[in-house]
């Protein structure tokens, strides 16, 4: 789909590596020991893209950054509080999310609709108001200690994040993103927030268009658990620092900036579905030979939803029986005797038999970090990839109790 180009990781590159961004975050009281609020400012307004949960109940900060983003696709700050989702909170939820909105505007001089709002926690719970006005009151932008991968956190055993470097118009770029997730993740946006910057100079149609084909490319692929949540969101920011021509669908270089961006979106998706809560290891399906790309798309979704394939992959248990289960009941259309699957590269099933296989060097395989699915369906070009994780005892434990 891309031409070649040349990404340059960057180490311990994040959403604030790009130029003219700042990132921070803060303990604020509303949990113990750890940051929970966390901060992120352009120094001047950036075009702006969001794509946000598809559950009916959508939270009401996603509510409120959208009407921000409606008055004129930008944002120049976004403001991240954790332990209370303020989800399924009525009028009251959405006066707090605009008047934590007007203090951060407040506070940074800024134009209140230029403020984007996130929450993630405890459905039903109201935001704290007597420590957000304190703690936004307490933000210092040029505090370099303040970790807002941290401060976003909720059951994520680690932060996540990246950068990458790449050229347009002889320009330096430079594209940078952090995201949590762990639990209710699902496809068609799941509990996680995204946010990826950076200094391109993007038309504010075209940044639309991007974040939607590479969300649906990226974090579109993952589960976890099958929950969709109801404070689901994405954002880009783009503030063209990096001084290049505008980019759009018709600038020659178009398709190396999609590329950097999907490079750090397909990193950070992988990055939640390996730390799903109780995992223990990151599981790739990757579908080929598909009547078209759709098809391998549903179908590799399915195969790595399938609770039974995920406490199979726990189990160390090659039981490929499970893995064309659920290719059955996908709803894809397809010719059982041309499938073939495999573990890495060990064959199990190959034109719809049974292959002999060595169960030891199957189960060693499964004990490593990252087990790979490869299905081949023989029915024409359609390809794709899904990323998701085993379910282990304590997911269980982590979610019976996580209220408490």
């Amino acid at each position: 789909m891309y031409e070649k180009t040349n990404i340059t990781y960057i180490e311990k590159g994040s959403v604030g590596t790009p130029r003219g961004f700042k990132t921070g975050g803060q303990n604020i009281g509303l949990r113990a020991g750890r940051p929970d609020m966390g901060w992120i400012y352009s120094e001047v307004p950036a075009t702006a893209a969001g794509v946000y949960t598809t559950n009916v109940f959508q939270a009401a900060p996603l509510q409120v950054t959208r009407e921000s983003m409606e008055m004129g696709d930008q944002l120049q700050a976004v403001l991240v509080n954790t332990v209370s989702a303020n989800s399924c909170t009525g009028q009251q939820g959405i006066d707090n999310a605009r008047t934590t909105r007007k203090w951060m505007a407040e506070h940074l001089n800024i134009a209140e609709h230029l403020v984007g709002v996130a929450s993630t926690g405890v459905i039903g719970m109201q935001l704290p108001m007597d420590k957000m006005k304190p703690g936004i009151a307490s933000i210092k932008l040029n505090d370099p200690a303040s970790p807002f991968e941290e401060a976003i956190l909720t059951t994520d055993t680690k932060p996540k994040h990246l950068a990458v470097q790449l050229e347009v118009d002889g320009r330096q770029v430079m594209i940078g993103g952090a995201c949590k997730g762990s639990g209710m993740i699902h496809p068609n946006m799941a509990t996680m927030l995204g946010f990826v910057t950076t200094d391109a100079s993007v038309a504010p149609e075209a940044l639309k268009a991007a974040l939607k084909s590479v969300v649906n490319r990226t974090f579109n692929r993952i589960t976890v658990d099958g929950d969709t949540s109801t404070n689901d969101m994405v954002l880009l920011l783009a503030n063209g620092r990096a001084a290049n021509q505008l980019l759009n669908e018709q600038h020659p270089e178009w398709s190396i900036f999609l590329q950097g961006l999907e490079y750090v979106c397909r990193g950070l998706a992988k990055f939640i579905a390996g730390d799903g809560e109780g995992a223990t290891k990151l599981i790739e399906v990757q579908v080929s030979g598909a009547r078209d790309d759709e098809s391998a798309n549903v179908i590799s979704k399915t195969i790595v939803g399938s609770s039974l394939v995920k406490t199979a992959i726990f189990g160390g248990d090659a039981n490929w029986g499970r893995v064309v289960c659920a290719m059955g009941y996908s709803g894809e259309q397809f010719d059982p005797k041309k499938v073939s699957l495999a573990l890495g590269n060990i064959a199990l099933f190959k034109n719809g038999v049974p292959v002999h296989f060595d169960e030891e060097e199957a189960s060693e395989y499964l004990s490593g970090d990252t087990v790979v699915i490869r299905a081949q369906l023989g029915e024409g070009g359609g390809k794709a990839v899904a990323w998701g994780c085993d379910l282990t005892y304590n997911y269980v434990k982590i979610n019976a109790s996580y209220r408490s």
